[in-house]
């Protein structure tokens, strides 16, 4: 009989003696293990009732000892037929490794100074009819780990503690823009112009209405239609969506942290930056001192603030101003043997050498700023330089973690942008921005000088635990379909 078939016989035989654990509806604890553990010397001698899934199983004949987690910390539990009696302890022989289990019992210490419950009653309250796998920590199989995510998180407490550590960090945050008076919002996932950043959408059909609709790959207009509308701090923490590769760094589906504060500009938006990686650091370590891949790294404000045209001289010994058209950018593509795979645009070009050369050098958390405008559609000119804007994308250990800007709010140079960027469209350009009407409309009724910025929270997360795929990060990341 294989194991899969022995479980389902002892389910059977429970029912058979009137005990189905399907039919459970409740229980009622009066401890969880962890607060048990936590008043322990209080409790000795006291009676509790926990709960939790058995991990181990351990003795035969008439003692048997139980190792029971639940979602606080873990137990051992003495069960014996004396303490049970003769039905109770048969009824516990049908208990299996995996299974869901309620206890009552006496608080007490093993001769081994063991903290532990000695059963008095023992309910079966789910049956799990699949096996733990033996040696999950074993298994090389990595993906096998995010497709039974559930099974993942049953055998590794540190994948749990991960994600609790995630929900600390989004409250954290949530905490700090409160009490600076911004507001939480939600804006649409299903937009008729797919806006707010350079990507891919994913493509949907709205049948009553009989329309295509996309996944947002960002809420930036909307969150600036709020503005305009006269909430002067908005942000949002939400997914958003891009039709693009799968790697360590990259999800088709990831959550973003966005807001606007009007009256502000991307210095004032710096600062504030730097105060919510802070917090979110305070929240996940304790502290602004952080390890990532071997690398100490510093987050107390303030950063250093490093300009693309300084750094493309410094680390690719480019001038910035041979990269601003495209027969230029495209040559020296071809010079130095840039692929770019698509039209060699100013843009195109820009963005590879800057991903490829820059990047990866600024290790220490570093402000990237004057972005030049062919690359930055919706960022306001920079009045020293009309070709760059007041933007900065925020980098630590090589990885992007932020982008802002002050925003751009003179509709006649939007709608301008919007039509150089559907030109690079009709070029082949599939990340190009569309243009998008509505929006232009809404920015002539007059949106106040305002900064903006979005965060990445699972790039986040990874920083702040030291983890380096954000599938690690992500409880259900997209897998492809098994056959």
């Amino acid at each position: 009989m294989s194991e899969l078939d022995a479980r389902r016989e002892r389910l059977e035989q429970l029912r058979a003696q009137g005990h189905d654990p399907y039919l459970i509806t409740r229980f009622d604890r009066t401890h969880t293990i962890d607060e048990v553990r936590s008043a322990f010397d209080a409790l000795v001698g006291q009676p509790v009732t926990i709960a939790g899934r058995v991990m181990a199983r351990r003795g035969h004949g008439k003692a048997t000892f139980l190792d029971l987690r639940d979602g606080t910390s873990a137990m051992q539990v003495f069960a014996s037929l004396d303490s049970l009696g003769d039905d109770g302890y048969e009824r516990l022989k049908l208990c299996d490794v995996g299974d869901l289990l309620g206890v009552e019992g006496e608080v007490f210490s093993t001769s081994r100074g063991e903290m532990s419950v000695r059963a008095s009653k023992a309910t079966i309250l789910s049956k799990s009819l699949r096996p733990l796998p033996e040696k999950w920590h074993g298994l090389t199989d990595v993906e096998t780990r995010f497709r039974r995510r559930y099974v993942d998180l049953i055998m590794n407490p540190e994948v749990r503690e991960l994600f609790v550590q995630r929900s600390h960090m989004l409250a954290a945050i949530r905490e700090m823009l409160t009490a600076r008076e911004f507001l939480e919002v939600e804006t649409p996932m299903m937009q008729v112009v797919a806006g707010g950043a350079a990507a891919r959408p994913f493509c949907t059909h709205h049948r009553a209405l009989d329309i295509e609709l996309y996944l947002r790959i960002a809420p930036e207009l909307y969150l600036k239609r709020l503005v305009i509308g006269g909430f002067e701090r908005v942000f949002e923490i939400n997914r958003n969506f891009r039709n693009e590769g799968m790697d360590q760094n990259h999800n088709p589906e990831f959550t973003m942290l966005e807001l606007y504060q009007a009256y502000a500009d991307y210095e004032d938006i710096m600062s504030l930056t730097e105060e919510i990686v802070a917090a979110a650091a305070q929240a996940v370590c304790g502290g602004l001192q952080v390890s990532y891949g071997g690398q100490e790294i510093d987050l107390t404000p303030p950063w250093r603030r490093l300009s693309i045209p300084d750094a493309l001289r410094q680390y690719a010994a480019i001038d910035i101003s041979d990269l601003l058209d495209d027969a230029s950018a495209a040559r020296i593509a071809d010079e130095r043997g840039i692929e770019i795979g698509g039209p060699k645009t100013a843009a195109a070009v820009l963005k590879k050498i800057v991903d490829e050369t820059v990047e990866p050098q600024l290790v220490a958390p570093t402000h990237l700023t004057g972005h030049p405008v062919l690359i930055s559609p919706l960022a306001k000119r920079s009045p020293a330089n009309p070709e760059l804007t007041d933007r900065f994308e925020t980098f630590i250990c090589g990885k992007e973690l932020a982008n802002a800007f002050s925003e751009l709010n003179d509709p006649i140079d939007q709608r301008s942008r919007f039509e150089s960027q559907a030109r690079d469209r009709s070029a082949g350009d599939e990340e190009a921005h569309p243009m998008d009407e509505d929006f232009l409309e809404a920015l002539e009724y007059g949106l106040p000088p305002t900064g903006g910025l979005g965060i990445g929270i699972d790039r986040l997360l990874m920083l702040l635990t030291d983890t380096h795929s954000i599938r690690e990060v992500i409880l259900f990341p997209l897998m492809r379909p098994q056959e």
